[in-house]
């Protein structure tokens, strides 16, 4: 049983930078990439005599739980423009996206059935969260439930799924102990924090073979939730393996109206490198609170979440210059991935942005949840289970930057990946592995005060 897998850079690269073919999960090709001959036709798929089918009405409902207000509220929109671009993939006849279930209209093997979406509101809150899953589960009539972006809301929301005995899947939360929990219902597209804290660390150990950047210490800073908790658990756990010294650990409170306590306790800790795992607002307040305080290490590598939102970007200016993030994906990906840059171009048209992480990541894990409804045949929760086991993508049957999707015993994607970004001129820039690198890592930060 592989738990978590190191990051196959120079596999995954020559994958990417080969023109893709597509191999469908049901095994039949359906159309090369942007630039050859776009698909035709869904791949088809045999269903056994005894198949459900079509559902009454010609609809099959997804319940999806995003923090739509709140302190990720940006990331959560954001994603939900992306999950409505993906069911409009679907239901649409899109033959020129060469994605699975594009070409054609709806679910084929349900009647071609459309898809609906049905949104709750989790706040960001684990208890909201779990009532909202309750509700759509028993009010809504939903076949499965999808999110919930926050680890603390998806924890709590993924055992209304379990009690309820339906599907759950997860494409945004990044606690490793999510699919360790031993459920039966749960599958997670999504590298976890135990890959994403080898890749931060991996860019890190980078940076002193490089350029000799002496970063020898690190000092994390994180949120009181599942995510932020764990995050800092993963890496405690393989800092010193890798030779790093953790010079302390700072706790704050999600949504926090002041982090001037927790900065002064890291400039106190002085390492060479912050490893912060916050959510938006708590992000910027964050670098504005280090700012007024003088605080500055060497290298700032963000955990994700609130460092990989444009919002962030957005409110910081010039302060946000040459913090890195981990992430999962970059607009930079549209390069060796043309199919990535034609979703992008739609997801531009409807959000007014460019994909990122956490967006991209939800449209990809709600594209895998389709592909097992139809080839389940049936809404049938169990049948839709059976399909996510079964779930076989290659890397041309993602946006992401992955060698494809499949799951292992614990319902976790072993093919997932991730990428270090830096802001570099006022926008994301893949820095990190440099197989996919469009510019070279800066270290250290720019001082404050020669800033523009």
């Amino acid at each position: 049983m592989r738990r978590h897998h190191p990051w196959s850079w120079n596999a995954l690269a020559v994958v990417g930078l080969l023109v893709p073919m597509l191999t469908m999960s049901a095994g039949v090709a359906r159309g090369a990439v942007q630039g050859a001959t776009p698909a035709a036709s869904p791949a088809v798929v045999e269903c056994p005599p005894d198949a459900a089918g079509a559902p009454e009405g010609g609809v099959v409902r997804i319940g999806v739980i995003l923090p739509l207000s709140g302190t990720a509220a940006s990331v959560g929109n954001d994603e939900r423009a992306a999950l409505e671009l993906a069911v409009e993939l679907v239901n649409q006849d899109r033959s020129e996206v060469s994605l699975p279930l594009a070409a054609g209209v709806g679910l084929p093997t349900l009647g071609n059935a459309q898809v609906e979406l049905v949104f709750a509101d989790s706040q960001g809150q684990a208890e909201v969260g779990q009532s909202e899953a309750t509700r759509l589960i028993e009010d809504e009539g939903v076949v499965a439930l999808f999110g919930a972006y926050n680890s603390a809301v998806t924890r709590t929301a993924s055992t209304a799924a379990e009690r309820a005995g339906i599907p759950f899947l997860n494409a945004e939360s990044s606690s490793p102990d999510l699919t360790e929990q031993g459920y039966y219902w749960f599958f997670r597209t999504s590298p976890h924090d135990g890959t994403f804290s080898e890749g931060i660390y991996d860019f890190i150990e980078s940076l002193n073979t490089d350029q000799s950047a002496g970063l020898e210490t690190v000092s994390l800073l994180y949120e009181d939730t599942d995510f932020g908790v764990n995050s800092a658990a993963a890496l405690t756990a393989q800092a010193g393996e890798r030779g790093l010294t953790v010079a302390g650990e700072v706790r704050h409170a999600t949504g926090s109206s002041s982090l001037t306590a927790e900065v002064q306790a890291l400039q106190q800790q002085a390492a060479d490198v912050l490893i912060p795992s916050s959510y938006t607002t708590d992000a910027i307040l964050t670098i504005q609170t280090a700012r007024q305080l003088g605080y500055l290490p060497k290298m700032i590598v963000a955990q994700d979440a609130g460092y990989a939102d444009p919002a962030f970007v957005e409110a910081l200016g010039a302060d946000a210059e040459g913090i890195a993030t981990r992430s999962a994906f970059s607009p930079d990906i549209f390069e060796v991935k043309p199919v990535a840059g034609q979703v992008n171009e739609l997801y531009r048209a409807a959000a007014g942005k460019d994909l990122y992480d956490v967006p991209a990541r939800g449209m990809t894990g709600m594209l895998v949840l389709l592909d097992a409804i139809n080839r389940a045949c049936s809404t049938d929760p169990e049948a839709i289970r059976q399909a996510l086991v079964d779930t076989d993508l290659g890397e041309a049957d993602t946006i992401m930057p992955w060698t494809g999707v499949t799951f292992d015993d614990n319902q976790q994607n072993e093919l997932g990946r991730g990428i270090i970004v830096q802001v570099q001129g006022g926008q994301y820039r893949t820095v990190f592995p440099a197989e996919f690198a469009v510019v070279e890592p800066v270290v250290p930060l720019a001082p404050w005060d020669q800033r523009s």
